[in-house]
């Protein structure tokens, strides 16, 4: 029997301190978000981070909180409530870090009857945070617990048709009837040593502004390039002008070199320069969470009115949005019924 296991990134439970120093650790301590060994890790996370970052994370998060729960939770529970409307199979959603944990999704899915498993990260794009570690985690989990479980796993859909027009009804549902001067497309940052680590080549990728452009097997795992495409093709499908829209990356850590431009600064420098009307999009999360509504819609449009700015707009995740609900259930489908996703098609 067939069934889908749909994964998020995590939420703390509540917005006490207590809660969400247990979810901060739980994430900081994954050998793919902090790449450091384990001792070093221990030190930074367990010994600075966690003993400042609670209270200051508990703060932003009360900002965003609804009153049924973490906004990223709730939205991921809608996204699966409607897509199971038009499947026929079970779905269960997990959560990367927090509950409902990929191990209770397995279970739950396993508890069905379930044997074959269609992994879905909710994540467009690659990146060793995100993607990998999820695929790292519940192959770990199934081999376990549950090995008579086959997994196929849908890739990252930064470039996918399906998606991309998704992604692009979306922005041009906010902005055609603004008088915007420019569009950022924000993405969540991740330090220049994870493109590095991730490619395959181990030649490729050298962050130097041209290799994301040049052909290569590197960009099958690369989350810049992938980025950067999100952009091309979102552009090229609403027919965006030349230096209208542009790519910056969000919310880094700690002082090692993180993919650039960073979006705060791209914002400032967007104001000073004369921009007086501008619209901002995320489209690394297809969920809206901490980083998008806190860190982009309220510290993002501070920034830009403290500079100069006037029109701030805040393009809303897909979140739970009609066709992308239909998108993610003919994917299901079209596997379910052996046409199985590939890079090119899912």
């Amino acid at each position: 029997m067939k069934g889908v296991l749909m994964v998020n990134l995590g939420s703390p439970k509540s917005t006490d301190p207590k809660d969400v120093k247990r979810y901060l650790g739980e994430f900081l301590m994954d050998e793919r978000v902090i790449d450091l060994p384990y001792v070093l890790r221990a030190i930074l996370v367990k010994g600075i981070i966690l003993n400042t970052r609670p209270k200051q994370s508990a703060k932003a998060y009360k900002k965003i909180w609804w009153d049924e729960g973490s906004p990223l939770i709730v939205l991921s529970e809608r996204l699966q409530e409607r897509v199971d409307e038009y499947t026929q199979i079970p779905i269960a959603l997990a959560m990367r870090y927090g509950e409902p944990s990929i191990h209770q999704g397995l279970q739950e899915l396993h508890d069905k009857g379930v044997d074959e498993v269609l992994l879905l990260p909710l994540y467009p794009q690659f990146a060793m945070a995100t993607t990998e570690t999820i695929l790292v985690l519940t192959e770990q989990l199934r081999d376990e617990h549950f090995p008579e479980m086959s997994l196929t796993t849908v890739p990252p859909f930064y470039n996918h048709p399906d998606y991309v027009n998704v992604l692009s009804a979306s922005i041009y549902e906010k902005i055609r009837n603004l008088n915007y001067d420019h569009l950022l497309f924000s993405y969540h940052g991740v330090p220049e040593r994870h493109i590095r680590k991730s490619d395959i080549t181990k030649s490729h990728c050298k962050i130097d502004g041209s290799c994301c452009q040049i052909p290569s097997k590197a960009h099958q795992f690369c989350y810049r390039h992938q980025c950067y495409e999100t952009t091309r093709l979102v552009a090229q499908t609403l027919d965006l002008k030349e230096g209208t829209y542009s790519t910056s990356f969000q919310s880094r850590l700690g002082f090692d070199p993180w993919l650039k431009p960073y979006t705060d600064r791209t914002i400032e420098k967007l104001a000073l320069e004369g921009t007086k009307n501008m619209a901002i999009v995320t489209p690394a999360f297809v969920s809206d969470c901490l980083e998008t509504l806190e860190e982009i819609a309220m510290e993002g449009e501070e920034i830009f009115h403290e500079n100069g700015g006037k029109n701030f707009t805040f393009i809303p995740c897909l979140n739970d949005r009609q066709d992308w609900v239909k998108t993610l259930s003919r994917w299901i489908d079209e596997w379910a019924t052996q046409e199985q996703p590939n890079p090119q098609t899912a």
